[in-house]
């Protein structure tokens, strides 16, 4: 079975321009969790998550010490909302994940269920020439268990 069978179109997308505001406003709109970014030709360049507007666990230089940051700043004991809102003039590039697993349409779908396990990832981002044309998640793999005429026609082509 291929990942054309699977994936979910259209896809949305925002460009690396786009202020965290509007990329949280679309997020929300569309109820995503995550989202690929395309550059001026369209093209993939990074991924932004739901996680991306989180805190991450970052390590201090030569310790052992971890803490928080958010946006970049570490993240204080009181007033996380003033971060948030410095947020809004960030432009998704400044945050985005660069690294990003991609599947063509032609991907069989055994090659999507193992980057999506090793990877630890919960959806990738279909693209045709580097331009995104769908996306995969997790949860589209629960199509293959309700929707028969999937799985017949999977395996009459094989």
């Amino acid at each position: 079975m291929k990942v054309s069978q699977v994936m979910r179109t259209p896809v949305v997308v925002v460009h690396e321009n786009t202020s965290l505001e509007e990329a949280a406003r679309i997020m929300l709109e569309h109820d995503l969790r995550g989202i690929p970014v395309v550059n001026e030709e369209g093209k993939i360049c990074g991924f932004l998550s739901v996680s991306d507007f989180m805190a991450k666990d970052r390590s201090f230089v030569f310790a052992r010490f971890h803490a928080p940051q958010l946006f970049g700043h570490w993240l204080p004991a009181h007033g996380s909302e003033k971060l948030y809102e410095e947020a809004r003039t960030k432009t998704v590039g400044e945050i985005m994940s660069r690294s990003v697993v991609k599947v063509t349409e032609d991907d069989s779908i055994e090659e999507v269920i193992e980057l999506l396990l090793y990877r630890e990832l919960n959806r990738i981002p279909v693209v045709r020439d580097d331009v995104p044309v769908g996306i995969i998640a997790r949860y589209d793999l629960l199509k293959l268990i309700v929707d028969k005429k999937l799985m017949k026609t999977s395996t009459e082509g094989d």
